[in-house]
């Protein structure tokens, strides 16, 4: 069950942000002994891929931050995000051990289908939810709402991985948030909508009703 929630937690992470949790766990495979990487994924703890995963993690922070460029960059991450949850949830073994039994072993397409589907899930409605912050707050809103999905990315995986028994309540406290910046979102740009409305009635005068009608 704990294996899991941490390959649970990792794929959520990584459809906010795919290299964090690629990163966190290379980094904790490589330097301490709370994650183990099968044989096959060891490369994720070499120290050249790290440092790509690293350059590649820089210029994601700083292109999510930029409106319109975030979503040409949403765009591309459609393919890496969902390949990233995919990494991330086999790496750990969630798979192997999901249900207490040796099926998942033999079957490790099974592992990346499950990371591949969290991962594009969580990606799609942050994709969805971009253009219309960056819309209702003229750009404003994005590196702050970026800044917390990184946030969020690298507290899910580490929750992910040390108490792993709290990765569903960070699960719903995220879909609570999106939710809630949703609606907000909507509530903002619908208030926008009718606090023009009435400005152009005032404006708007009928010809046969002008001075210059006759």
């Amino acid at each position: 069950m704990l294996a899991a929630l941490t390959g649970l937690g990792l794929s959520t992470a990584a459809g906010l942000n795919a290299y964090i949790p690629l990163l966190v766990v290379g980094l904790l495979a490589a330097l301490t002994d709370h994650v183990r990487l099968p044989q096959e994924f060891a490369w994720l703890s070499d120290g050249r891929v790290l440092g790509i995963i690293g350059v590649l993690l820089l210029a994601e922070v700083v292109l999510d931050k930029v409106p319109v460029v975030d979503s040409v960059n949403d765009t591309i991450q459609t393919v890496i995000r969902p390949a990233s949850g995919g990494v991330v949830f086999s790496a750990t073994e969630a798979a192997a051990r999901l249900d207490g039994s040796d099926w998942m072993t033999r079957n490790p397409w099974a592992g990346w289908l499950l990371g591949i589907g969290i991962a594009l899930a969580v990606h799609l409605m942050k994709t969805a939810a971009r253009p219309a912050v960056n819309a209702a707050t003229a750009g404003v809103g994005a590196p702050v709402v970026s800044t917390v999905e990184d946030a969020g990315a690298l507290g899910m995986s580490l929750v992910a991985i040390f108490l792993p028994i709290l990765v569903v309540a960070g699960v719903a406290v995220a879909a609570l948030f999106a939710w809630w910046a949703v609606r907000r979102v909507r509530r903002r740009r619908a208030g926008r909508r009718a606090g023009r409305a009435p400005a152009r009635g005032r404006d708007h005068v009928p010809r046969g009703n002008r001075p210059d009608a006759g």
